[in-house]
């Protein structure tokens, strides 16, 4: 079973179950008190990112052929950074390039799976932690690299929280609806041409151990999503380098999840 969030054909937003053809069954509720099925059927106009996330924590350098391309050392514990959920664009929305890229575009993708929080966690461990996942979609961490390196005072917020740069999409799929996290493949592809394409497996640190380590004297809300890392092939480390450019089309596919896909325009 996978969920959505969509405008139907009265331009309402719902969440719903996915039951294909175009459709979805309403949940009632909502994802921070419960949702239960409500029986109705409804068309499906547009899907929307199918989450509204309450906070949104990203990990860098996760998976080892990625540190390796980067020429950066592994890191000893989860490299954490945070997007403001104003960056949350859905499928088929466009991603901007910011006019405050000064020096010519350096905005580049990063393929990821992302883990939604379904209950408050605080404090788990790694083998209770997938226990408080309530689905996982793909996201691409739009980064502007100059801001990343450069202009954040060497944080790299800063590079990442522009409006767009944050594509969620197409589904959350339920953990007993996938093989294991650690396990899927993943790609991206820009234009057509494959430019990531990797496994969970390469992953440094598992889902389950980002999770317990965020929940550190920390609540996870309901909501919360956590972008998990991306593995190799990203645009800065090419030779030549490839930034996203405008009518560009960049597609995230994950197994078991499907495919996000974004277009990319001058903002």
């Amino acid at each position: 079973m996978s969920l959505i969030r969509y405008i139907n054909a009265y331009g309402d937003t719902g969440f719903g179950i996915d039951i294909g053809n175009g459709e979805a069954e309403v949940l009632d509720g909502n994802i921070l008190d419960g949702i239960t099925p409500s029986g109705r059927v409804e068309d499906v106009a547009r899907l929307l990112a199918p989450i509204v996330p309450a906070n949104i924590f990203g990990v860098g350098l996760n998976y080892r052929l990625h540190a390796k391309e980067t020429g950066i050392a592994l890191p000893q514990h989860p490299v954490i950074f945070m997007k403001p959920t104003s960056a949350v664009i859905g499928p088929m929305d466009t991603i901007l390039l910011p006019a405050a890229q000064s020096n010519g575009p350096e905005v580049d993708y990063e393929g990821e799976l992302v883990a939604i929080i379904g209950k408050a966690a605080r404090d788990v461990s790694p083998e209770e932690a997938l226990n408080y996942v309530l689905g996982y979609t793909c996201g691409n961490d739009i980064s502007a690299r100059r801001w990343q390196k450069h202009g954040g005072g060497g944080q790299w917020v800063r590079g990442k929280s522009f409006d767009t740069f944050c594509p969620l999409g197409p589904r959350i799929v339920l953990p007993r609806e996938l093989p294991s996290p650690h396990n899927l493949s993943l790609k991206t592809t820009l234009n057509g041409r494959t430019m990531q394409e990797s496994n969970t497996s390469d992953m440094i640190f598992s889902v389950a151990e980002i999770i317990s380590f965020l929940s550190r004297d920390t609540t996870l809300l309901p909501g919360t999503a956590v972008l998990t890392g991306t593995p190799e092939g990203v645009g800065f480390v090419r030779k030549p380098p490839v930034f996203l450019q405008p009518g560009d089309e960049i597609t995230v596919e994950i197994e078991g999840i499907g495919a996000l896909t974004n277009r990319v325009a001058l903002g």
